[in-house]
């Protein structure tokens, strides 16, 4: 305290008064203080709105209605995980299937998928439902149902696997059969696989069939069964493939298809109107299957034909060869791993003699010997449409390899020749190869042809 002059009054202090002061305006900062307090801006209606509409797409899918940097917000926003039956026909934005793709497989290339990842997505989608069904336990809805989600966008599809029905304890099967008796064994249930009828003829832009009848990754359950093709199933397929107008490429491989399931295909392929590419190889495919291969030939529009890894002798090559002889769409055929002998590889050659539309030819690993070659020196001198030959595999000999050369001499369009382990000897091949070089040198120095001129 201090005292004022000329008064006994005292004063208080000034320094204790603004210590009092401090105290208090703490005491009271610390009584209106909330823990919960925010200084940030309160968010906008808008902001609201559009959480709401992402919170309950699944009951009110608005999108459509919105602006457009609002419908950014709200696809960037959606997770994807909504039901198909929600997003398929309503978004179309390809970031949004691109996050649905990305994060359901860790490899993700959309070059197969002409750029699109919507069309990725439900192409994998619907290949996936149909390599884990289980005919008689599957529900057939699971596919039927999304039908009409994916089909305006699938343009491929590739199955790679066919699970079978399952097997039938035969304990329980023996309590089930009457006192009259059944045909059947115990164990023995169908092994028909799933039918693709009802799907294929209803996905209208479906262009790409890629099919193997078989059971993946089995590991120690492994059957014969699991691998089996029946003719129900072959039956079903061909039927399915016949209505499937747009099919532009056809694979059955790796299916155990022999001739008879053979003549069932080709019957169903008969003046197909799309139809360029088929693929039958590593099958059980002989002579007559080849046979009604070669009548495909010439009532198809194909352009490719694969038949790589079969059981084609020297009669199937021969009737290949008489169609070969006169068509005029061919331009790839692949008899890899198959039997022709030189009797089939002569029949071969006389129909590239006269042949003008063929471009590359596959005969490996096909036991062809000099005789072949001979005559397929021949081919080298006089065909101009060639461009690749393949003998890898094959005994030639020095002295077939010697033909080829001197049949090549002329040659100006051949570019590849496999000559690998065909034992033509090091001088033949090295030659070979110094002309290839040389034909494939002018082939780059050649004018390109230009399109021709639109009318003005």
């Amino acid at each position: 305290m201090q005292q004022a002059a000329g008064s006994s009054r005292p004063v208080p202090s000034l320094r204790r008064s603004q210590s009092r002061l401090t105290a208090d305006s703490y005491c009271i900062h610390r009584i209106i203080e909330d823990p919960e307090w925010s200084l940030a801006a309160v968010p906008q209606l808008t902001e609201l709105c559009l959480q709401h509409i992402v919170h309950n797409f699944t009951q009110n899918p608005i999108l459509d209605r919105l602006l457009p940097e609002h419908q950014r917000k709200v696809l960037d926003r959606l997770p994807t995980g909504l039901p198909l039956a929600v997003t398929a026909n309503l978004v179309s934005d390809e970031d949004y299937w691109k996050r649905c793709c990305t994060e359901r497989w860790q490899v993700c290339d959309i070059s197969g998928y002409g750029d699109s990842w919507k069309r990725m997505f439900f192409e994998r989608h619907l290949e996936s439902i149909l390599k884990s069904f289980v005919p008689n336990t599957t529900d057939p809805n699971q596919v039927l149902e999304l039908i009409p989600l994916c089909k305006d966008y699938v343009r491929k599809l590739e199955v790679d696997q066919f699970l079978p029905p399952l097997k039938v304890d035969p304990e329980e099967e023996a309590d089930d059969i009457s006192d009259s008796g059944s045909d059947l064994g115990l164990g023995e249930v169908p092994i028909h696989h799933y039918d693709l009828g009802a799907l294929v003829t209803a996905l209208p832009y479906l262009e790409e069939l890629h099919l193997i009848y078989g059971v993946k990754d089995c590991g120690m359950n492994f059957e014969w069964n699991l691998f089996k093709f029946t003719y129900q199933d072959c039956c079903n397929l061909a039927g399915a493939v016949k209505k499937c107008h747009k099919l532009k490429v056809f694979k059955l491989t790796r299916s155990n298809v022999d001739d008879d399931k053979t003549k069932l295909l080709v019957r169903s392929l008969l003046d197909h109107p799309s139809l360029v590419e088929l693929n039958l190889s590593h099958n059980l495919i002989g002579d007559t299957g080849a046979q009604a291969v070669g009548k495909l030939i010439n009532r198809s529009k194909l352009e490719t034909l694969d038949l790589c890894n079969n059981k084609i002798h020297h009669a199937g090559a021969q009737a290949l060869a008489q169609a070969l002889a006169q068509n005029c769409t061919l331009t790839s055929l692949n008899l890899r791993l198959n039997y022709l002998g030189d009797e089939g590889g002569e029949a071969m050659g006389r129909a590239l003699l006269a042949n003008a539309t063929l471009k590359s030819i596959h005969l490996g690993s096909n036991m062809l010997s000099e005789p072949s070659a001979v005559l397929l020196s021949q081919v080298l001198a006089q065909n101009a449409t060639l461009t690749s030959i393949n003998l890898s595999c094959n005994h030639i000999g020095p002295d077939g390899g010697k033909q080829l050369l001197e049949g090549l001499a002329g040659n100006k369009t051949l570019t590849e020749f496999d000559l690998r382990l065909a034992e033509v000897g090091q001088e033949s091949e090295f030659l070979i190869g110094q002309k290839l070089w040389a034909n494939r040198h002018a082939t780059q120095l050649a004018p390109q042809p230009q399109p021709p001129a639109e009318p003005l």
